[in-house]
């Protein structure tokens, strides 16, 4: 069962995807989540690679 973090982590990302933007409040969110705990599971490291790729391929544009 994933845990809470995990599954808030997972809605932020799902809704950058879905807007195929992420704005720099999206940023801060996800970063956020992501320093808030002592260590990231496979799991999570895995949804925030994705989304930095993404960022790098092109496919997520960066917006204020």
């Amino acid at each position: 069962m994933p845990q809470p973090t995990s599954q808030s982590l997972k809605a932020i990302v799902d809704q950058i995807f879905a807007d195929r933007r992420i704005s720099r409040q999206g940023q801060r969110e996800l970063m956020n989540r992501l320093l808030s705990q002592p260590t990231l599971s496979n799991q999570d490291y895995a949804i925030a690679q994705r989304v930095f790729d993404a960022i790098r391929q092109g496919r997520l544009r960066v917006i204020d």
